[in-house]
């Protein structure tokens, strides 16, 4: 049965064989049978195509010894049923075409139903499901309430997150409603990705790391915690954010099974901040996966001296596979993973 894959035993903080192990990003750029993809369709049109998603979804599970499958899509796909369209720019990342300006703006996006606009994700899922036939668990994600903002508003990446930070101070009423209709959004769309079939959900707050404590907790902790509460106990839930040492404990605080900690924290230090009434996520640094195999399996006989076989530790990177990463690196990594963590069990 799935529920007894280490994977969803260690979001349950129950003993496992070997420690469990994916990669965000574990999809993408770094294998060659991706990249021939993208010769012919653009990220947008595989995220929209299930027959595609599901395809570049399955590519790491047949080549690297990972523990979970995660569905390939975007976490910006929930704005444009909103009324902000987006393409991704060559060399530049996503663009909004008409970023938030102001609070008219934001009072003219929309709610919509995930089971109709999203519903491509949706078959994806079912796809997918069926081609794993309970090889490994399927982890569906969005983004939190305070990346979709920052894209939304700065209209793309940002460095130091002005104009959003902006509209945050300046008009918290504007901001807070931003939110909610973000929050909103999200944890409609979880619910769906559950009900389609997936195995576990991951919120995904990558840029809240240029937040102080006190402004998480203000201006992105309630809306966060309003989409783990929706989601309640349906399925697993992993809340991952970088820069977060500084705030890990409101993370926690704001909900998730599983905590993700990126590499600028001692996995240790970080989860007797979290505490034990949760499960761990992390932390290797991904650029070690560009350096000697040596240096990366001396990294991770780091990591896992420090976890020290407390049950509920999922190993992963602090963020996701770079795009230069050899994918021999990312197979030796899994293998070693598992292999190392036997041992520390024997």
């Amino acid at each position: 049965m799935i529920s007894s894959s280490r994977f969803l035993k260690a979001c349950r903080r129950e003993a496992v064989d070997a420690t469990p192990v994916w990669f965000m990003r574990q999809a993408g750029r770094y294998m060659a049978e991706y990249r021939a993809l993208r010769q012919r369709y653009s990220l947008l049109d595989i995220c929209r195509a299930p027959d595609l998603a599901t395809t570049v979804t399955l590519q790491p599970v047949q080549r690297i010894e990972v523990d979970a499958a995660i569905l390939f899509s975007d976490l910006l796909l929930p704005l444009e049923p909103m009324g902000l369209p987006f393409d991704f720019i060559k060399g530049e990342g996503p663009q909004i075409e008409r970023p938030i300006n102001d609070a008219a703006d934001i009072d003219r996006l929309t709610l919509f139903e995930p089971r109709e606009s999203l519903g491509h994700v949706l078959q994806a899922i079912k796809q997918i499901q069926v081609e794993l036939a309970g090889r490994v668990p399927l982890i569906g994600f969005a983004g939190a309430p305070f990346t979709l903002a920052s894209y939304a508003i700065e209209g793309g990446h940002s460095n130091h997150f002005a104009k959003t930070k902006a509209l945050m101070y300046g008009h918290p009423d504007a901001w807070h409603r931003l939110c909610e209709k973000l929050s909103s959004v999200v944890a409609d769309y979880l619910v769906a990705q559950i009900e389609a079939g997936v195995d576990a959900v991951q919120v995904f707050d990558s840029w809240v790391g240029t937040l102080s404590e006190s402004d998480y907790r203000e201006f992105a902790l309630p809306h966060t915690r309003r989409i783990f509460e929706a989601v309640g106990t349906r399925v697993p839930t992993i809340h991952f954010g970088t820069g977060t040492a500084t705030i890990l404990d409101s993370l926690r605080d704001a909900g998730g099974d599983v905590i993700g900690v990126d590499w600028r924290m001692p996995l240790d230090a970080a989860w007797d901040l979290i505490g034990d009434g949760h499960a761990v996520q992390g932390n290797l640094d991904p650029t070690l996966l560009l350096g000697p195999p040596t240096r990366m399996f001396r990294q991770t006989d780091d990591i896992l001296a420090r976890v020290n076989g407390r049950p509920g530790h999922i190993f992963n990177l602090g963020h996701g596979i770079l795009p230069s990463t050899p994918v021999e690196h990312v197979q030796m990594l899994a293998q070693y993973v598992h292999s190392a963590s036997r041992r520390g069990r024997g």
